[in-house]
């Protein structure tokens, strides 16, 4: 049911098909963010119409609210959100870490604070798997530990052996309770250490599952650190393999995180930038709330074809971002949305073309031009 083909190489891209029971994606791909088994403020017919291939969901919202038994009783994540395509879902471990408050690790699993009303709760690899397998994704993640920077180099080698461990779990409930409909990816862990990260790999890929991610980046480091780190872990996991940068999303990381083989990638970003009433374009990032914007009728790209950019300004934009009307989110998110999903397709038929390099090369210079907006 699932299989990964590659099918052209530049240097050290690659040019990708992942197969799942709910189609194809074609890589290297972005995955647009559905938390809580939604896009924020963007409808599942849009998200076709743009080019999401592949959504993502998260287990521990869904656990905390609805309940994975309520979502499975509706007849899968799929049926639920109304969203054929292929869906992926994060185990909850980086959510137990990030939002729950008060947390306490030890080898059972991690015992939480719920972020929603304070009550407690046990997420362990076990507990994760029976979440994900009633949610129903087509591909599901293991439980792991992602430790934020900085951290000690000994409590990081303690993790990377922990997150190991979990994952042994993992694949045992996976195949005891039969899981064969989902593909099981494991997560590489290991810090900022080039030689923890070799050994999580070596630990990890004696499973010889159908995925691996590249977990623990973007938690704080530098981001020349951080881009260091990744082109040494991606190079690290198996070629065969579809590999997965998790949480990451800028046009830079993903062009240049593709360059170094990486096939998936997803972010929060383009959808949180757009509440914020910030728009991607070729040209770089857009601030509508700047004043210049007030009487701009001409639309945020002339070279994007979504509905966002055929249909409306950046003056009526700007007015609804001002004026807090939920329209302004939705437009945005589509725009951004699209814009990232246009320069992965970009990205792939450069890879089949040969051209990559030059692609890569082009769209980052237009992007970050100095004309880009921060304020």
């Amino acid at each position: 049911m699932y299989t990964f083909e590659i099918i052209a190489t530049e240097g050290g891209a690659r040019r990708g098909r992942l197969t799942t029971p709910h189609g194809a994606v074609e890589t290297p791909v972005f995955m647009p963010v559905g938390t809580q088994a939604t896009v924020k403020a963007v409808k599942p017919q849009d998200l076709k119409t743009l080019g999401a291939q592949i959504l993502l969901a998260n287990t521990y919202h869904l656990y905390l609210r609805p309940g994975h038994e309520t979502v499975a009783r509706a007849g899968g994540l799929h049926r639920f959100m109304n969203w054929d395509g292929p869906i992926l879902t994060d185990s909850g471990g980086f959510q137990v870490f990030s939002l729950a408050g008060i947390n306490k690790i030890r080898e059972e699993g991690v015992t939480f604070a719920s972020h929603i009303d304070g009550s407690r709760h046990l997420l362990s690899p076990e507990k994760s798997m029976e979440i994900q397998h009633a949610l129903g994704a087509d591909i599901i993640m293991a439980f792991d530990e992602c430790v934020s920077y900085p951290a000690e180099r000994g409590y990081v080698e303690a993790s990377v052996g922990r997150t190991a461990r979990w994952l042994a779990r993992c694949v045992e409930y996976h195949k005891a309770n039969g899981g064969g409909a989902q593909a099981l990816f494991g997560i590489q862990q290991g810090g900022m250490h080039e030689d923890l990260r070799r050994l999580s790999t070596d630990q990890i890929t004696q499973f010889d599952l159908p995925g691996y991610s590249i977990g623990g980046l973007s938690v704080g480091e530098p981001k020349d650190v951080m881009m260091g780190t990744l082109a040494a872990c991606a190079d690290m996991l198996p070629k065969g393999k579809p590999r997965y940068l998790m949480g990451v999303g800028t046009p830079d990381i993903l062009l240049e995180g593709a360059a170094m083989g990486v096939d998936m990638f997803d972010c929060v970003l383009p959808t949180r930038e757009a509440r914020h009433g910030r728009a991607m374009t070729r040209g770089g990032s857009v601030n509508l709330r700047n004043a210049k914007y007030a009487e701009d009728f001409s639309p945020l790209d002339e070279a994007c074809g979504c509905e966002t950019c055929k249909c409306y300004s950046k003056a009526y934009l700007r007015h609804l971002i001002q004026s807090k009307e939920i329209l302004g989110a939705t437009l945005l998110s589509i725009h951004n949305l699209t814009f990232l999903a246009d320069l992965m397709r970009g990205a792939r038929d450069a890879l089949e073309e040969g051209r990559f390099q030059a692609y890569k090369k082009d769209a980052l210079a237009r992007y970050y031009h100095e004309r880009t907006e921060t304020k």
